[in-house]
């Protein structure tokens, strides 16, 4: 059985070279995910990831904090969403290209849910999605792996926990 979903937003991945801004309720990526994005920043790419402050599940929340380190080394920046809870699965690759649909950057979305996203290959669209995700960063702070070194230890703990449930999320 093919992981469509997950073959579609390594290929998303791997065709930017400048921009990859990524805006997702939910960011839990399997290791194929993670590692196409580090590679992504590695080279060049201004990877972006907007998530919102308070997701409506703490075991995802948690565990999207498990992957700040390991993408901050590569050059990844993650920021959270300050207004509401923020719904929106949308990336914008480069100045041309954008996606937008259902799908979230988790487990359940690459190999479980049924999902659907379109790609749209048009300058005039992603400048929209350009505009709106300039707005959307702008009403965002930046949040950084810092949060587990100054959390408690209870809180670093629960974290790691959710990084081992991140496959069945």
């Amino acid at each position: 059985d093919l992981e469509t979903a997950t073959l579609f937003f390594l290929q998303a991945i791997n065709m930017a070279k400048t921009r990859l801004w990524i805006a997702s309720p939910y960011f839990v990526p399997d290791e194929q995910i993670m590692s196409a994005l580090q590679l992504a920043a590695l080279r060049g790419v201004d990877v972006r990831i907007l998530m919102p402050r308070k997701p409506d599940s703490e075991l995802v929340r948690l565990s999207a904090f498990s992957y700040f380190e390991e993408g901050e080394k590569a050059g990844i920046k993650f920021y959270h969403h300050q207004r509401g809870f923020m719904h929106q699965k949308v990336i914008l690759i480069d100045e041309r290209y954008s996606t937008i649909g259902t799908a979230n950057f988790d487990n359940r979305s690459f190999r479980l849910n049924f999902e659907i996203t379109m790609g749209i290959s048009s300058p005039a669209f992603a400048k929209e999605v350009e505009a709106m995700l300039l707005k959307d960063f702008d009403e965002s702070v930046p949040v950084s792996s810092q949060v587990l070194t100054d959390g408690s230890p209870w809180f670093r703990l629960k974290v790691r926990v959710a990084r081992l449930l991140a496959p069945i999320q």
